[in-house]
């Protein structure tokens, strides 16, 4: 057996040792004024631990500890282990092409997610990645530290190497430089392919190096347009250049010994693809470590200390057997007592407020119980205070009270309920009997009562009597309504019939009169007729008259010229008959001036 942590030993056994000497070694502080003999006879015998012993185990407690802290064990032999793995060397293709967007989010930001999920599958891998376009350099050395390794290549994009395009062969150089003295090599690589058709030369390389070549093929064959940062897309010969995936350079991974997968958007491609590189490889021993085995026994002083420690704290004498409860029970009533508000002498007061109650001295009860419920805060002297204010015959204010009052007794509660139930009756409002039937029904569920039970049985029935009364008034009041509307109606008939008759007279009337008007209008327009015709003969005798001395001088005179000719004059009947015929021909407000007039077109005119 031996100690882990024999520190533990060295530097805290000592401090113990020379604190418990102190302390074992100390007298009690009454020795210094009484002998021992004495003493013995002051001391009460019991059958407890003296001070000595249990200081004595106190430190045996304390050195068991410290040699639980220092790990013994027991020595079961060593183990060898060793660490193997497959070196596995990631390309990232990082050329311009790896921009085009025929998968999402584009190829490069695809191929980065494939990367970093294979260093997530394979923690225990050691893992190395190379970035190459026209030129190919080393990113990162084989590594274990798979976050070092993924945070490198994550910087990579397509601005870190200046010459674009895809040299195969030069990543393969660096691959070959990278891992030395190794039988196989094996290289991932996720490109889209570049443009070139014959990988002869690579594939001979690779060979002649021990590259075994896996390939993850970026892209689509269907392809699509490289964008730049601007958003403008790059251009061959004036044209927008189309970057397809190459699948020719799968003959570089089976020709190699490899696989080739074309990607998907899932992560199902680099799974497999682990799973081929692994079966593949020959995983080397890369260092091997012998590690010690042993069976911990630190639990052991562990418990036997613990086991120390309830001795000495269980075997004290009966007086601090006795404090130690005490004290507890001190802490409770002091601490934990909230509901506890009552005074010592309450049960004073409420035995005055009981006989003064008895006494029929309710008001004064009242005012007992009252103050007994502000100094307590107690809910059950609601119902005391209610029973003082049934008595005096203030009924709202005990139904007040017994509604607040609360109990844990289910007695007390059912006889709350009685008493509300008689101040509902006694109150006399207009709910009272349903509510104090209700009140009745509480106090019956919790218990039963033959006197609240004959209180329930009365209300039913004047609530039921009450019924009645309201239906027969009702009733009553329905029929004086329909007795008045009937008369009403008949006088109303009678009023109407009055009406119509005196109506009919006077329409009667009014049609006389209005007859009379009529025949005088008649007559009246007849005589304006008959002088307005009389005029216009008068009119027309005249006008004949003068035509005819007119042609008289006129067979006098000579014939005057047309320029000479007067306008002729019409009557006013003609008047009439050409502005009638007028109207009929008129269909618009607007005329046409020069209907016929023609107007000299201008070719040279503006449409607008």
């Amino acid at each position: 057996m031996h100690f882990l942590h024999p520190e533990f030993l060295y530097y805290m056994l000592p401090v113990i040792f020379i604190l418990f000497g102190l302390l074992l070694t100390q007298k009690p502080s009454q020795e210094t004024y009484f002998s021992k003999e004495v003493m013995a006879k002051l001391r009460v015998s019991a059958n407890t631990l003296t001070l000595q012993a249990r200081n004595g185990l106190f430190f045996l407690m304390a050195v068991l500890m410290v040699v639980a802290l220092a790990g013994p064990v027991i020595d079961e032999g060593k183990v060898e282990i060793k660490a193997k793995s497959a070196d596995i060397m990631i390309a990232l293709d990082i050329s311009d092409s790896m921009l085009a967007e025929d998968v999402y989010p584009n190829r490069l930001k695809l191929a980065k997610q494939k990367a970093l999920e294979l260093l997530h599958l394979a923690p225990t891998e050691r893992v190395g990645v190379i970035g190459f376009a026209k030129n190919s350099y080393l990113v990162s050395p084989l590594s274990f530290d798979s976050a070092a390794v993924a945070f490198l290549l994550r910087a990579l994009d397509t601005n870190s190497i200046t010459e674009k395009g895809t040299n195969f062969l030069s990543m393969l150089d660096v691959v070959d430089n990278s891992i030395k003295n190794e039988s196989k090599k094996y290289l991932l690589i996720l490109s889209d392919g570049g443009d070139k058709e014959d990988f002869s030369q690579e594939i001979e390389f690779a060979k002649e190096k021990n590259i075994v070549v896996f390939i993850l093929g970026m892209g689509t064959t269907k392809g699509a347009p490289i964008k730049k940062p601007d958003g403008s897309f790059i251009k061959a010969d004036g044209e927008i250049m189309i970057s397809k995936l190459n699948e020719n350079i799968k003959e570089l991974a089976t020709q190699t010994g490899g696989v080739y997968i074309q990607s998907l958007n899932s992560n199902a491609d680099i799974k497999a693809m682990l799973s081929e590189i692994e079966s593949h490889s020959e995983k080397k021993e890369l260092k091997s470590q012998e590690i010690a085995r042993f069976i911990p026994l630190f639990y052991y002083p562990l418990g036997l200390a613990l086991l120390i420690l309830l001795i000495a704290t269980s075997s004290m004498s009966k007086r601090e057997r006795m404090n130690v409860p005490s004290l507890f029970i001190l802490a409770l009533v002091f601490f934990h007592t909230p509901s506890l508000n009552a005074g010592l002498l309450d049960f004073m007061e409420l035995e005055k407020a009981k006989v003064a109650y008895e006494s029929g001295e309710y008001k004064e009860s009242e005012s007992l119980y009252k103050e007994y419920k502000k100094s307590t805060k107690n809910a059950e002297a609601n119902y005391n205070i209610a029973n003082s204010l049934y008595k005096q015959g203030k009924y709202k204010e005990a139904i007040s009270s017994y509604e607040k009052a609360t109990f844990d007794d289910k007695d007390k509660r059912a006889k709350n309920f009685s008493n509300l139930g008689n101040a509902y009756v006694k109150a006399g409002e207009k709910e009272g009997l349903k509510k104090a039937l209700k009140a009745y029904e509480s106090s019956l569920e919790i218990e039963e009562n033959a006197e609240t039970r004959e209180n329930l049985e009365a209300v039913k029935k004047a609530i039921k009597e009450q019924e009645k009364q309201k239906q027969k008034q009702e009733n009553k009041d329905n029929k004086d309504k329909s007795d008045k509307n009937e008369k009403s109606d008949k006088d109303e008939k009678s009023d109407k019939s009055d009406k119509s008759d005196k109506k009919d007279e006077e329409n009667k009337k009014q049609s006389d009169k209005d007859k009379k008007s009529e025949d005088e209008k008649k007559k009246e327009k007849e005589e304006k007729d008959k002088k307005e015709q009389e005029a216009k003969d008068k009119k027309s005798k005249e006008k004949t008259k003068n035509e005819a001395e007119e042609l008289e001088d006129n067979n006098t005179t000579a014939q005057p010229k047309p320029s000479q000719t007067q306008p002729m004059q019409m009557s006013d009947e003609e008047e009439k008959k050409w502005l009638k015929q007028l109207s009929k021909k008129q269909t618009t407000y607007l005329y046409k001036l020069s209907p016929n007039k023609k107007f000299e077109e201008n070719s040279d005119e503006k449409p607008w």
